[in-house]
């Protein structure tokens, strides 16, 4: 059977809820906001269509959803709100249906465009003043790379928009993440600014060697070797009289290996961009290594399991073995995205897993 719950305001649905529940659907992604789709069959009464004016489904109504695996500890895999309605109703409303839509918390972060100049402080702190403006609590990861202050001396750090447009901006350009999640209960949020983690243990295998036993039946493996492997920057200080500028060439994202090989490894050659983009000369480093950890996801694996099989409840940013693929694709990957697929029988996750790095050679 399937385990999960749906709240609606911190409050559990009742048991006849999860029978009436055509589809339910919620995407967890290192790229974008999580993202819950809800189908329901609508009916008539008293001349009323059936949760299409339902007050827990009203505009920015808040939803979540708890996922278990069997002897795991609860998983809120979402905690948003509703965004959109679609009613499907054909004639004599046999068959109609209402999909809610809705996003993480993100969305109220993009409620409000701001226009702010931030003196003084780090981008970790910026994020850490936003995300408490919010009720959202910083990772304790956010201060692996907190990055140069900034001053008005250089390249001040100014806001042109919403908060969510601000810190995502910052966040690809130095190779973070920026993200809103919930850990095992709704309603505690956490908010990632920083990279991910690759010095993690697995937490669970994958593997495809006996179909007897394994938890995945296919897994499709693609490398793409034209990406950049190294950076060629430099900057001239706006507070400094040498021409010459500071230099950040580097051939490093900073981040630790998953596995034996990197991509300049794997492909034998060097391929090198000229980043162009003004910045502090001390920000400097920390935007050619964010360009380089971008590019250097160059593995990627995709899949489809069903957590009683799997027995773990996959979550963006953990860290899983993948066996049995030979040695250029097995080893250490980083979780990108999930997507959860709940019925009453089931609870099925297509995956997609990334590496920077391949195996050692045969």
């Amino acid at each position: 059977m399937s385990e999960y719950q749906v709240l609606f305001e911190g409050a559990p649905v009742d048991k006849d809820f999860y029978e009436q529940i055509s589809r339910l659907e919620v995407e967890e992604n290192a790229d974008l906001p999580g993202a819950i789709s809800l189908t329901l069959p609508v009916g008539v009464v008293d001349e009323e269509l059936t949760w299409v004016s339902d007050a827990r489904l009203r505009p920015y109504a808040n939803v979540a959803v708890v996922a278990t695996a069997p002897d795991a500890a609860d998983e809120c895999i979402f905690d948003g709100y509703v965004l959109t309605h679609k009613v499907h109703l054909p004639s004599g409303t046999a068959g109609a249906t209402v999909e809610v839509w809705g996003q993480d918390a993100t969305v109220l972060m993009g409620m409000t465009e701001h226009v702010k100049v931030w003196s003084g402080m780090t981008e970790a702190d910026v994020a850490e003043q936003i995300f408490s403006s919010y009720g959202i609590a910083a990772a304790s990861a956010n201060g692996t790379q907190p990055g140069p202050t900034h001053s008005d001396d250089e390249h001040a750090l100014v806001q042109r928009g919403s908060d969510a447009e601000f810190l995502r901006r910052l966040a690809r350009r130095t190779g973070r993440w920026f993200r809103v999640f919930a850990g095992e209960k709704a309603g505690a949020r956490s908010g990632w600014f920083a990279p991910p983690g690759t010095d993690a243990e697995p937490v669970v295998t994958i593997g495809v060697t006996d179909p007897a036993t394994s938890a995945v039946p296919v897994l499709d493996f693609s490398w793409d070797a034209s990406r950049p492997t190294a950076v060629e920057a430099r900057q001239v200080s706006l507070a400094d009289n040498d021409k010459t500028g500071v230099s950040a060439a580097t051939s490093a994202s900073g981040l630790s290996p998953l596995d034996a090989r990197t991509l300049a490894d794997f492909a034998g050659k060097e391929r090198t961009v000229l980043l162009t983009a003004a910045a502090d000369t001390t920000e400097l480093p920390d935007r050619s290594a964010g360009l380089l950890r971008e590019s250097n996801w160059f593995v990627r694996c995709e899949g489809t399991t069903d957590v009683n099989v799997l027995k773990r409840v996959l979550r963006v940013g953990q860290v899983v073995a993948v066996e049995g693929c030979g040695s250029l694709l097995s080893g250490r990957y980083l979780v990108w995205s999930v997507r959860h697929t709940f019925t009453t029988q089931a609870h099925a996750m297509s995956f997609a897993l990334v590496s920077n790095t391949v195996g050692p050679e045969a």
